[in-house]
This record gives structure tokens, sequence and C-alpha cells, in this order.
């Protein structure tokens, strides 16, 4: 059981929340905080205007409602913006908005009853998302149409998803003794203002770009332990000489590693004792840049990760609505809040790094299936008939056409800001848009890290380097092989592709 404190929210929290199935409960401070908020509103909100309570809403804020039509006005907006299109969210990312939501409204900036809180911690602990599609939010009043899908779930309309199938809400409801969220002031807005769906989406996003990471690593040092490589690419006296904290931490890794198995190499031993009479050296002084600069291309790649992490917690654990409701200085403060910038820009940044990665692992692979390179394989890491049997010959197109995908999609979105709302929202973060383009690469980049992997355990088999591994190798090479069989003769290989896949995007290989 996970508690929801005051502006406490960490990472691993939310990955056991996501992830495996914790429990959330509100502490008894955050419902009292919750309450205060919201009878402080509801007082001080009287013979005062105050926007989205007795206004209209975004260049509509110049009308007054009156006190009759005001709750109607709520379920007007959720249910107006509930316009969302495209594919839905998969049920992980719609609990991360939700989570991140509950948070948000849990600080006691929202002015929002305490129905709204409740109703979100049963949704997320009966596992129960609402179905909140990818096009809709433009990331400046926050993700207002995603949001909306959320909020009509809270009112009891709308579909869910529940036990593996797209239901109506309601009836979810019904069988479970799920009381909707009442609306009273301005739940509907409070609840759809803001960058919940982005920040939950980019927390994925952070989690997952982590684990790509570490599967980029484990490829890398199953390669330098097949080709023999020397370990001075990775010692501390080398990274420690440059002083950035990711280059260090990735040679770490790598170092703690490498130098576990039999096969990799001391320069001093080679090249350094005075007796080499070779005129042109058969081995490599040095491997290509795909290998011994992996410190420096990853240290850069794994310190943008760390920072987008840092910064999604840092929102998260904020007020992103409009307006704020401050119970200590008894004022109402009218704002942007909501604006995704922060969110949007480090999904960019987020993006352009993983797809770096996905570039390193499409380059590593080539050097696996191009005997030229590597002086080592058969083309394509064919156990079979050369000229007969293809190998991995197949699957290098699509690790080629994937990473160019990732390519195309690294342009930044923050910098796409189109004006709409009648001009009201005339800048705009495309924080949502950000996130979502963020998933697709990450998504992609699996897929290239899995044809790597696939092709390493093949060319291990190959060379009859499966014993005097180092112990992390060992074992990588052993969970591949259970999911994917040595082949000699040529098979569609999709669905094992698949099966890698979903282990590697649930299983961290290395602690980074």
């Amino acid at each position: 059981m996970i508690e929801i404190r005051h502006a406490s929210l960490n990472l691993e929290e939310i990955n056991k929340l996501i992830f495996k199935d914790d429990k959330i409960r509100i502490s008894d401070d955050v419902e009292q905080k919750v309450n205060e908020s919201y009878h402080f509103l509801n007082e001080f909100s009287k013979n005062k205007i105050i926007y989205g309570i007795n206004t209209g809403f975004g260049p509509m804020a110049q009308y007054k409602i009156d006190e009759s039509d005001q709750i109607k006005l709520q379920y007007n907006l959720i249910r107006s913006h509930s316009s969302g299109f495209g594919q839905p969210l998969s049920p992980e990312y719609a609990k991360a908005a939700m989570i991140a939501r509950l948070n948000t409204l849990s600080l006691g900036y929202s002015g929002v009853n305490i129905t709204a809180i409740e109703v979100l911690e049963e949704l997320i602990n009966n596992n129960i998302t609402p179905l909140i599609f990818e096009h809709g939010g433009v990331g400046a009043s926050g993700d207002l149409v995603q949001l909306a899908h959320l909020a009509l779930v809270m009112i009891g309309e709308g579909e869910v998803v529940y036990e593996d199938k797209v239901q109506k809400t309601s009836v979810v409801f019904d069988k479970l003794g799920i009381k909707p969220m009442k609306v009273k002031l301005r739940e509907g807005l409070a609840v759809m203002n803001g960058t919940s769906v982005m920040t939950g989406i980019g927390i994925i996003n952070a989690i997952y770009a982590k684990r790509a990471i570490e599967w980029s690593l484990t490829c890398t040092i199953m390669i330098c332990e097949m080709v023999d490589s020397y370990d001075d690419y990775f010692s501390k006296e080398l990274n420690q000489s440059k002083k950035h904290i990711g280059q260090q931490e990735v040679a770490r890794v790598l170092y703690e590693h490498i130098t576990q198995s039999s096969y990799i190499r001391k320069r001093e031993q080679r090249l350094y004792n005075g007796e080499v009479e070779e005129k042109y050296f058969e081995d490599k002084v040095q491997e290509y840049y795909s290998l011994r600069c992996v410190p420096q291309i990853v240290g850069t790649i794994l310190e943008t990760v760390n920072q987008s992490q840092k910064v999604l917690i840092e929102e998260i654990n904020s007020a992103n609505d409009n307006p704020i409701v401050d119970v200590k200085a008894e004022n109402v403060l009218h704002g942007g809040n909501f604006h995704g910038d922060y969110v949007s820009f480090e999904m960019d940044k987020l993006k352009i790094a993983i797809t770096k990665l996905s570039m390193l692992a499409e380059r590593q692979l080539n050097f696996l299936m191009n005997p030229q390179l590597n002086g080592l394989l058969t083309p394509f890491a064919n156990l079979g008939k050369l000229g007969f049997n293809f190998g991995m010959q197949g699957v290098q197109f699509t690790a080629t056409s994937t990473t160019a995908e990732n390519q195309m999609l690294s342009n930044p979105m923050y910098v796409h800001s189109i004006p709409n709302n009648n001009d009201n929202q005339d800048i705009v973060s495309m924080g949502t848009n950000a996130a979502t383009c963020t998933k697709k690469v990450i998504d992609n980049t699996f897929e290239v890290l899995v044809i790597e992997m696939i092709s390493i355990v093949q060319s291990l088999d190959l060379i009859g380097k499966t014993d005097g591994l180092s112990p992390k190798s060992t074992d990588t090479f052993n969970k591949i092989r259970k999911l994917v069989p040595k082949f000699v003769d040529d098979y569609p290989i999709y669905n094992d592709l698949q099966k890698v896949k979903e282990y590697m995007l649930n299983n961290s290989p290395l602690e980074i």
C-alpha cells in the first residue's frame, strides 16, 4: 500500500503502482488538506468573479454564469471536450495519468471536494482505466481533451478498460459499487486543467528509456566479449579524465562486467610488452567507435534520461491547474501552471537521446552482419549454408527501417506551437504530442535492440563462445535462448521477435 502524502510521490512508488499493481491510499493529512481547500474556495468564491466557477472557459471567460447554471457548466465542459481521436492509450499509460492527476489534486491547491480524490483512488486500486485517446491535447491549458475523458469516467459516464475489455463506465461502477465524483464547485475544470496525461506518459517513457539503456549496455558487453576487446576503453582511469558523470557511470558498469569475462584482454599484455614484431596487426589496435565510444555516447543519453525523470517527478508533485487555491494566503490566484513546457521539452530531449541509442544498436548490429567489419562471423550471423540460408539478413532490414523512422520522429515538437481556442491559447507546448512521439521512439528502439540481441546470441553460438562469458552475459544468453532456440534453417521469425521484445520491456538486465 503506497500512501499519498503531500508532494512526495517518487519514481519507485510510481513504478510499483503501474507495473506491480500496488494499491494506493490517501493519507489523513491529504484528506484534511483537500477538505480545507474545498471549504475555503466555497466561501471565498461568494460575491467574487472566479474563472471556471462563475465564468465561461477560455475566450468565453468574459461571460458570467448564473449561479443556477454553475454545476451544469462543469458537466458541459467535461462532455463537450470528450472529443479525443486516434488510438486509445494502453492501460498502463492511462493509469499513470490517473496517478498523476490524483497526486496533483491531493496537494490542496485545486479546491475540489473529496469525492474527486476518492473516485480516482477506486479506479487505480481496481485497475479501471479510462478510454483516453492519443490525439486531442495541445498541452497549453493542460491536456484538456484527454483529461476530459478521465473526468467523464469520474462522473460515471464514458467508457473504461476493465478486465482487459472496453466496458461502459456505469456498468463497471454498478458492479463494483463505485460512486461517481460529485460536482459541487469546479471539479470539472480542476480535473481537466493540467499536465497529468503528458506527465503520466512521460514517466513511463523515462522508465522504459532507462531499461533500453540497460539492454544496450548488455549488448555492448556481449559484443566486446565476442571480439576479445581490450578493457581500457571502459577503465576508470580513462573515463575519469573527462568530467561527465554519465560517461563515468556507463564506463563503470561496462568495466565491472567485462572484466569478469575470460575473453577480455589487457592492452599492456598484448601491445605494451615490447615483444610485438608484426608489421601489420590482424587484431584491431582499437575497436570501431560503436564499441569503444559507448561511455561517451550512452553517458550522454543516461544523463538526459536522469534529467527527464527529475523534471517529471517535479511535475507530478506540482499544482498544474488554474486557478490555484492558496488557503494559507486566503487567496485564489490565476495564472498558467497548466502549461506543459517543462514536460514537452524533456520529451523532445528524451526522444533525441533514445533515437541515438537506436542508432548505436543499428551500427553494432551492422558490425555483426558484415564479415568485412568484424573479421570473425559469417555474413548475417548465418549458421546455415551460405547462399542457401539467410540467417539474420531479412531482419536487418527491419532494424534499419525502424531506426530511420526514429530519426524522422526526432524532430522537436516543442517548437511546433499552433495558436487555437480563438487565439486565447496563442502559444502552446504540444506536450502530449511530444510524449506520444517519444513513446513511439522508445518502442521502436526496443525493436532494434531485440534484433541486435538475437543476432548476438546467434553469433556467439556460431563461433562457439558460450563458455567463459561474464556471468551477466551468460545469464542473458541463456534467457534469450529459452525464448529463441538456436536456429540454422530459415523460418518466419516475427513471433519470436515479439516474445523477446516483451521480455526485454519487462525485465532489467543491469542496474544503472
